[in-house]
C-alpha cells in the first residue's frame, strides 16, 4: 500500500476529486477514479467519493496499492483462425472472449498470447505486452484483426489505421429501427462523465465518424453494415446507443436483457465482417472476410423466425 498527501491548490478548488487526484499525483483519470471508488481518498477523516469536489487549502490523504504490469502469456486459444499469414502480417478471425493484448486487470486469453502460444513471432515494436498490434477489438466482439510481424509492417499499418486508409466493415444487429435507414452518425466520443468501463458523446470528446446502412429489418431489430472513419474505443456501441438503437445483447449500453436472452447472446451482436489495406510490403490491396460466428448466427435465424 501507498500513502502520499497533499494540500489542494488554489487551481484545483471545486474539481472532481478524480480529475483532480490526476493532476495533483499524476495518476490516469482511471487510476484516479478507481482509488477513490476504493476507498483510498480522504479529507479530515471523511472518504471522498469520486465525483465529490475538493476545495483549496484542505488537506488530502491518498492510499492506493500500486498498479500490476500487464504481461503477456502464452495460452493457446483452439478457436482463433488464421486468415492470412506471411513474413509481414498475419490476419486473425478473433473469437469472442479474448482480448488483443494484455491489459491491467484483464486475466482471460489474448490475440498477442495466443499467436506467442502456437509460435507466431511478431514484430517488436511498441509496448512489450501490445508488440505488432495496430488496431484493437473489444473483447465481447468478433472478427478480423491483422497483427504485424515485420518491423516495416508494423511502422506502415500504424500510419495507414492513423491515416484513415484501412477499410473496416462492421456488421451489426442494432434494436429497432434507425430514421433513417442508411446515414452518417458525426458526434464526438469521450469518457463517461459517471462511469469508468463506458464511453458516450460528449461535447470535449474526440471527433468520431460512423456510416451505417440498413442490410435486413426485423420486427424488433435491423442488420446493418457499418464503416468506420475513425477507431474510437466502443465507437459503433456508442454511437447506436446514443441514436437510442444499441447494439443487440450489448446490456452495457443500454439493450434490452429479454430479447437478449430471447436470442440467446451473452455478449453484443457486433462482428469485424471485412478488413482491407494496401500490405505493407507489396503495397497491393489486400481484402479479408470472415463469416458470423456461431451465436450471432443463431441469432440472426431466431430474429427471422
Amino acid at each position: 500500500m501507498e500513502t502520499r498527501s497533499a494540500l489542494v491548490p488554489e487551481g484545483l478548488d471545486g474539481m472532481r476529486v478524480d480529475a483532480g487526484l490526476a493532476k495533483l499525483f499524476g495518476f490516469s483519470r482511471t487510476q484516479a477514479a478507481e482509488i477513490a471508488e476504493a476507498g483510498g481518498v480522504t479529507r479530515l477523516g471523511v472518504t471522498l467519493g469520486k465525483s465529490d469536489h475538493l476545495t483549496a487549502s484542505d488537506m488530502i490523504e491518498v492510499s492506493w496499492q500500486p498498479r500490476r504490469e500487464a504481461t503477456l502469456e502464452e495460452t493457446p486459444v483452439e478457436n482463433l483462425g488464421i486468415i492470412f499469414d506471411d513474413d509481414d502480417i498475419v490476419v486473425v478471425d478473433k473469437p469472442v472472449g479474448v482480448a488483443a493484448h494484455p491489459a491491467v486487470g484483464w486475466e482471460g486469453p489474448t490475440v498477442i498470447g495466443a499467436l506467442a502460444a502456437a509460435g507466431y513471432r511478431v514484430s517488436t515494436s511498441g509496448a512489450a505486452e501490445r508488440a505488432g498490434i495496430v488496431h484493437r477489438l473489444d473483447v465481447g466482439t468478433s472478427g478480423l484483426m491483422v497483427v504485424a510481424k515485420s518491423e516495416s509492417a508494423y511502422t506502415a499499418l500504424k500510419r495507414a489505421f492513423h491515416d484513415r486508409e484501412v477499410s473496416k466493415v462492421y456488421h451489426a444487429v442494432v434494436q429497432g429501427h434507425p430514421d433513417p435507414l442508411a446515414g452518417t452518425i458525426d458526434a464526438p466520443i469521450g469518457r463517461h462523465p459517471r462511469s469508468n468501463w463506458k464511453f458516450a458523446v460528449t461535447s470535449d470528446g474526440k471527433p468520431s465518424v460512423t456510416h451505417y446502412e440498413t442490410l435486413e429489418a426485423f420486427p424488433a431489430a435491423s442488420l446493418l453494415e457499418v464503416t468506420l472513419e475513425t477507431g474510437r474505443t466502443h465507437q459503433i456501441r456508442v454511437h447506436m446507443a446514443a441514436q437510442r438503437h444499441p447494439c443487440v445483447g450489448d446490456t452495457l449500453y443500454g439493450a434490452d436483457p429479454t430479447l437478449s436472452e430471447r436470442l440467446g447472446l451473452t455478449r453484443q451482436w457486433l462482428h469485424a465482417h471485412r478488413l482491407g489495406f494496401n500490405h505493407p510490403a507489396t503495397g497491393e490491396w489486400v481484402d479479408f472476410e470472415s463469416p458470423y460466428p456461431e451465436d450471432l448466427q443463431h441469432a440472426l435465424e431466431v430474429l427471422r423466425t
